[in-house]
């Protein structure tokens, strides 16, 4: 009675939003009616579901061409056979290897989103992709998430400006974007099973932001689904995320496609919206929800034929999107172009962070060394090939090493020593090779100190690989793997001039060194060109100036989620208790000091802010605010600037967060340059959501505009109020 009862109401409740039907005005509209109206039952169900790993069958008789999916959310992932997991062993998809999202978001510069982006369309147009499955969006929650790498921050604004222009780049080319995860996919411990709950202004301050951005600013083709449970049901399935805020409140009239296995129903996922079933390990593809079993609950009445064909037009119109029915207009493809190149090494350099220099050790003088000490795995080792389903074969991948060797090799005396080694595999993943006593390798130790004694400068490349930041498991904790605290901590002993540089894409306690050597910094996992971009930055040919996107805590334990103890949750459970206080919100309103607090990075040059003033000192809900200031590189190098704008409220009648970001600006300047620069504010923006009255609410009072270059350093404010 309960599963008749359920279905009533969601069939009721589709007739409420079956508006945006098969039926429209425009040429496309009517072109799609016309081939539907032609369509055999079967034939449309064989739209929805995959023919194998990662293809959608066309149907020949009209036209309708193959549909061809790649994972990809920084590079074009290698061809794997139809049915099964095994690469194809081709020996043209070798692609572009760009720095993944965490480094992304770290270059604060939304212009070299919109240039992987479209290096990205070109690749996949080339391997005659239609749809490449990214960009991740979810929200660093908690520093343990195995896909943080791929998930680029904690601020839902940094988030939504470096996604935006990613899709509109991407699918300027004629490749739809997929996306990900759509929602709460915050992580992969338990992913596939855990039910997720949240306050709704939770929900639309934090978690909905970029995923509306990218369906109604970005023009976003295709979402995907994640594996998890939201508020009791599965994401695949759920009717408020998928009828009520996707396709209502956002107008999405793209796919909804599962994540791979991610399908759990046929009657249910169909009335709710999801469109597009994917990669369910059955080989025999008609027996998926939505083939022989959804042609089925038509026949029986418990899918109405106006739902199936609702989901083929959504097919159709992204198909015309990407002008698949006219291969001649698509836009053409390249692989592996110089300028693809520089696009990857860019995004790498300009990610880097500068995260402490006492005594300005960096950068160095290469032609005033005589020797080097570089240690580490991570100097040798390569990471593109890792993370699963981001996992890209590249053309070619410069280690740190390799890129020193090639560059300063032949006037400085290079001495390697591995100094840790790799005591995990991706199958123990991450709960193998921890840090501690256990697994210090004393060998390996000494050998690093007695290179170390004999080098003017030693380099120690650690951190983390993708047995820890990874797809489907989570990190154990936030200690550097392999016992690498302890051997920084004997290296720097043995010489002070001791510069570490963290390979990783997720957050790592560093409370163990930061006092121990002068010098860190942070290159994330740098793509293809990974070590030519760090050797710059240490040798100063490039002024490093990326900004943490995620604030880096002293211990886990100051995060909020495991302040808490709401990760990863209880009996499946997970209840996201710190609310609207994720990340930097956190840390500023409980006055918590981190080890290196959200947007902070520094750089080899200095920069005055003066004339931060807003255009007006009052302002009304729908006005726009124009603030602007002056800045000024007051050193004697070339560098950029990413500058924050803060916004409190500090008389609200609910809990708002210490400040939260409103815009930023990234400003590079030449030695004794001085620029002024606007910045606009929507009012509106300057909301929160009210619960009591399921809306926005911008109270009237007094704000603080706050500027600076991170979270906690604020250069100056300014007051205003709104009536």
């Amino acid at each position: 009675m309960k599963a008749f009862v359920s279905t009533l109401f969601l069939l009721t409740m589709y007739a409420g939003y079956a508006q945006q039907s098969v039926k429209g005005g425009s040429a496309t509209e009517q072109k799609i009616s016309e081939l539907i109206s032609q369509m055999t039952l079967p034939e449309k169900v064989s739209l929805l579901h995959g023919n194998s790993k990662f293809y959608v069958a066309g149907i020949k008789r009209l036209g309708i061409p193959e549909w061809a999916l790649s994972d990809g959310p920084h590079g074009v992932r290698a061809e794997v056979n139809r049915h099964d997991w095994a690469y194809a062993g081709w020996t043209n998809d070798s692609a572009t290897c760009f720095p993944p999202g965490t480094a992304l978001a770290a270059t604060w510069n939304p212009a070299l989103a919109y240039k992987q982006g479209l290096v990205l369309g070109e690749e996949a147009r080339f391997r005659k992709k239609d749809i490449l499955l990214g960009p991740g969006v979810n929200i660093i929650r908690s520093p343990l998430c195995g896909r943080n790498f791929e998930y680029m921050s904690e601020d839902p604004l940094l988030v939504s400006r470096m996604a935006v222009a990613y899709i509109k780049a991407l699918q300027s080319k004629d490749v739809a974007v997929s996306v990900k995860h759509w929602l709460a996919n915050n992580q992969e411990a338990h992913r596939d099973s855990v039910d997720v709950s949240m306050s709704e202004r939770a929900l639309r301050e934090i978690y909905l932001p970029a995923f509306k951005a990218a369906v109604m600013e970005g023009g976003a083709y295709t979402v995907m689904a994640a594996y998890n449970r939201f508020r009791g049901e599965w994401c695949s399935e759920n009717e408020y995320l998928n009828r009520q805020l996707l396709r209502k409140e956002f107008g999405f009239k793209g796919v909804l496609m599962t994540d791979w296995s991610a399908a759990h129903t046929t009657v249910k996922a169909a009335l709710t919206g999801l469109d597009l079933e994917m990669g369910t390990d059955k080989n025999n593809y008609n027996e998926w929800y939505f083939a022989d079993p959804l042609i089925k609950a038509v026949e029986e009445g418990k899918v109405p034929q106006s739902v199936v064909d609702e989901k083929v037009a959504n097919v159709l119109r992204v198909m015309f999107n990407t002008k698949m029915f006219d291969e001649q207009k698509r836009a053409a493809g390249k692989m592996n172009t110089p300028e693809h190149q520089q696009a990857a090494y860019n995004s790498a350099a300009e990610a880097a962070v500068l995260l402490q220099n006492n005594g300005k050790l960096l950068p160095l003088h290469f032609d005033k060394l005589r020797s080097i000490a570089v240690i580490g795995d991570n100097a040798t080792r390569k990471h593109c090939g890792g993370g699963l389903s981001s996992e890209i074969k590249t053309l070619y991948e410069i280690t740190p090493l390799q890129a020193l060797q090639q560059k300063f090799g032949d006037k400085v005396k290079i001495n390697y020593a591995q100094g840790y080694e790799k005591q995990s595999t991706f199958k123990e993943g991450n709960n193998a090779g921890q840090s501690g006593s256990a697994n210090v390798n004393w060998k390996l130790i000494d050998e690093a100190v007695a290179v170390a004694k004999e080098s003017d400068v030693v380099l120690i490349f650690g951190g983390l690989n993708h047995d820890f930041d990874t797809e489907s498991s989570d990190k154990q904790n936030m200690d550097l793997p392999y016992g690498q605290e302890i051997l920084m901590q004997e290296v720097a002993k043995a010489n002070p001039n001791t510069v570490v540089v963290i390979i990783a894409g997720s957050p790592v306690q560093l409370a163990g060194i930061v006092n121990r050597v002068p010098a860190i910094v942070w290159s994330w996992f740098g793509g293809m060109e990974a070590g030519n971009a760090v050797a710059d930055v240490l040798s100063g040919k490039v002024n490093p100036s990326g900004k943490l996107p995620f604030t880096l805590p002293v211990s886990l334990a100051q995060s909020p989620a495991h302040a808490l103890g709401n990760y990863p949750g209880r009996d499946l459970k997970v209840k996201y208790e710190e609310d609207i206080l994720v990340g930097y919100r956190w840390f500023d309103t409980k006055k918590i000091q981190p080890q290196f607090p959200f947007g902070y990075g520094l750089s080899y040059t200095g920069f005055s802010v003066s004339h931060f003033a807003t255009d007006k000192i009052s302002y009304g809900k729908n006005d726009i605010i124009h603030a602007s200031f002056t800045i000024k590189n007051t050193g004697s190098v070339y560098g950029g600037e990413v500058m924050q704008l803060y916004a409190s409220d500090p008389v609200c009648s609910v809990l708002r967060p210490e400040k939260e970001l409103k815009a930023f600006e990234k400003i590079f300047l030449k030695p004794g340059e001085t620029m002024t620069v606007s910045m606009e504010v929507k009012v509106a923006d300057l909301a929160f959501y009210d619960e009591s009255k399921k809306a926005w609410n911008t109270e009237s009072g007094e704000y603080v505009l706050q500027l600076g270059n991170s979270s906690r350093h604020i250069f100056q404010q300014v007051k205003i109020s709104v009536k």
